[in-house]
């Protein structure tokens, strides 16, 4: 699935070339994106399937290679699939927010949730926004908009957004020089294809030299009207 359910306000794409830190290491920039095409997801999995390279993603990083991707595009996707263990995703899209940039991420492997966000060269160097683990659910679930809620969905859970590889999330200043990405989780009914049941509302936040320092709640939005 293609399409997104859930995003934030547009902020513009600018261009970054690949920077070197003041500890000397390459960044990320907006030479790793790629804009995959169809054929390649149509060619690359089937030239894959019988290779000794396939189960590290080896196989699909040539082929990257051999479509066009730059050095840049194929370092940054080798990179993802060992912080990810094992998904193959391609930067499609790439803002620098400083410290923190953020990249769309096109997984075109993937039956569902093509799209997702990545916050990059912070510390850890990639952050993988749909990984829930990150989130602190603890006060959403424990928040009187959430429990009443689940009087109306009793299996309404979080869920790994469907992003549409074009609207970019919410970023503001946070404390002491810091910086906060505000990002929306579907709420559904149990299931991937079952009822949408509003969102909920975080911030990923950062201090001034990149460290991630966790994630906050801020609430919900309702379901849509019937």
């Amino acid at each position: 699935m293609w399409h997104a359910r859930l995003v934030f306000a547009v902020i513009g794409l600018s261009g970054c070339v690949v920077a070197q830190s003041q500890a000397g290491s390459t960044k990320i920039g907006a030479a790793a994106v790629w804009q995959v095409s169809p054929q390649f997801i149509a060619s690359a999995p089937s030239a894959c399937a019988n290779s000794s390279q396939s189960k590290d993603g080896e196989c699909l990083l040539d082929q990257m290679a051999k479509a066009g991707a730059s050095a840049a595009a194929v370092s940054f996707t080798r990179e993802l699939y060992k912080e990810s263990h094992g998904q193959f995703g391609i930067m499609t899209g790439f803002q620098d927010e400083g410290p923190v940039a953020f990249g769309w991420v096109t997984y075109p492997l993937r039956a569902n949730t093509n799209y997702g966000f990545v916050l990059v060269n912070g510390k850890p160097p990639i952050i993988d926004v749909e990984d829930l683990k990150l989130l602190d659910r603890k006060p959403m679930e424990q928040s009187s908009q959430y429990q009443d809620l689940k009087v109306q969905f009793p299996k309404v859970d979080l869920w790994p957004g469907d992003r549409d590889g074009k609207i970019w999330p919410n970023s503001q200043a946070g404390p002491n020089g810091g910086i906060q990405f505000t990002i929306a989780y579907p709420l559904l009914n149990g299931c991937h294809a079952c009822e949408n049941a509003g969102a909920a509302i975080f911030n990923w936040n950062f201090d001034a030299q990149g460290k991630f320092l966790g994630t906050a709640f801020q609430g919900l939005t309702p379901p849509p009207l019937q």
